[in-house]
């Protein structure tokens, strides 16, 4: 059930700086109750990047931009996008939708949407790793996961062997 409306001003934002990743976040869907649905706010500052290029296996994602410009490295190849203010950007499951987002000079301000179904596998194609999550989906309630892990993506056991 809807918790009502939220404003995002009246949210606090989570900061996040890993070297050239760097933003600030406001989960809008968890503040309002959402389930099946996450969405959050973002402000990138100039020349810094989201998250670490990723798809999911499991969850769709897409990107509207507020306000700002950037790039959007798109596919297995990373082709780039030129993102504007207005621009919308849909992110069906799959390695198609492999994305990475860097702010241009005026920085970036986005909204991302995704679906929250679990259990969900994240690739991390340039790092060669996954990421596996049961319980709760990635960017839900970290407290209600029984599986959330990152592993070698080629790391393999042979089932019969002990």
């Amino acid at each position: 059930m809807s918790d009502g409306p939220v404003n995002a001003d009246d949210l606090e934002w989570t900061e996040h700086d890993h070297g050239d990743r760097q933003f600030k976040r406001k989960k809008l869907a968890d503040a309002a109750g959402g389930e099946k649905l996450g969405t959050s706010l973002y402000e990138v500052p100039a020349g810094k990047r989201l998250w670490v290029r990723h798809y999911h296996e499991g969850n769709e994602e897409s990107i509207f931009v507020l306000d700002g410009s950037g790039t959007l490295f798109l596919g297995p190849d990373e082709t780039e996008h030129a993102l504007e203010t207005g621009d919308y950007v849909a992110l069906p499951p799959g390695e198609e939708s492999a994305h990475d987002i860097e702010a241009g000079d005026d920085g970036l301000r986005l909204l991302m949407s995704g679906t929250m179904e679990e259990p969900d596998i994240t690739v991390y194609p340039d790092r060669d790793m996954v990421g596996l999550y049961a319980g709760s989906a990635p960017g839900g309630d970290s407290d209600e996961r029984t599986l959330s892990t990152y592993l070698d993506r080629h790391a393999e056991l042979d089932y019969w062997e002990e």
